[in-house]
């Protein structure tokens, strides 16, 4: 039980803000995108339908004057982003945009905002040194919260320790590479990745001791898999109920390749972390 506290003006506002914010995600909904992705099992991956993942998001960097794609992410409430902590440095600016389709062309709803330092957190317990350790996972808190709309929706956040069966079918999306060291994705990017579960990609021909029972693994088909760019970004699984859930963090590829066969693409299990996420935004 968490001690109690006397609360000062801006605790009693910050309270307000997390409600405020939870009570619009309850009222419009999350993991129920107003266009519907188009879900056929085709293999490779191909040009979603636009606007059909409203939560996802372009985390962006400055360079050079211009603002360039380095990650993606997903909108998890209003004011809140959820991305990888491998993507997130101190000495760089950020924004992050959301509801676009086409990086290069201006589309109408879209938004940016930029990123105060302050208001990345990464996990405490990463290490960029020692990534099959896990905990690849950052929240970023918007300067204001997002109105929701037909192109930017909340992605839904799945129950703590929920952990699917293999070859459980779930899509990858991101502005990611299309191929290893291809040309990064103008429009956004979807692709069937089934699920691996642990005892498999565990194996030693596989991923070994490289990866935690905290992680999921998709792919390792040979074909189809994340790559560069994709980090960050979310893994779409729909739940019997017909919504769709962020199960994963897209956090590491095999250095053999994008699409290395029995390496499948890596992901942060996001039902190890309910907690992490729930203390990082209620006390900030």
């Amino acid at each position: 039980m968490l001690p109690q506290r006397h609360l000062n003006s801006r605790g009693i506002e910050m309270i307000s803000l997390v409600v405020t914010a939870l009570l619009l995600a309850r009222a419009y909904g999350c993991g129920t995108p107003a266009v519907p992705p188009i879900t056929s099992r085709v293999v490779g991956g191909v040009d979603a339908q636009p606007h059909s993942w409203p939560w996802q998001v372009s985390l962006q960097y400055l360079k050079n004057e211009n603002w360039a794609h380095t990650c993606g992410g997903s909108l998890i409430a209003a004011n809140w982003v959820m991305t990888a902590a491998h993507c997130i440095s101190k000495s760089k600016t950020y924004r992050v945009v959301l509801g676009k389709h086409n990086l290069k062309s201006s589309e109408l709803g879209s938004v940016a905002m930029e990123i105060a330092p302050e208001n990345m957190f990464v996990h405490e317990k990463w290490n960029p040194i020692l990534v099959a350790l896990g905990y690849d996972i950052a929240l970023i808190k918007l300067s204001t919260a997002v109105t929701l709309t037909s192109s930017i929706e909340l992605g839904c956040i799945p129950a703590p320790n929920s952990v699917l069966p293999n070859n459980y079918p779930c899509f990858v999306t991101g502005w990611g590479r299309l191929s290893t060291n291809g040309p990064i994705a103008d429009n956004l990017q979807q692709a069937l990745m089934p699920v691996v579960d642990y005892t498999t990609c565990s194996k030693m021909d596989w991923w070994g001791f490289a990866v935690r029972k905290t992680m999921v693994c998709a792919g390792g088909d040979g074909i189809v898999a994340g790559c560069n760019g994709d980090s960050g970004g979310p893994l779409n699984c729909r739940s019997t109920d017909g919504i769709w859930q962020v199960h994963g963090i897209a956090s590491f590829v095999s250095s053999l390749g994008c699409n290395a066969k029995k390496k499948p693409t890596v992901f942060t299990r996001v039902s190890a972390y309910n907690d992490w996420i729930n203390q990082i935004m209620a006390n900030n």
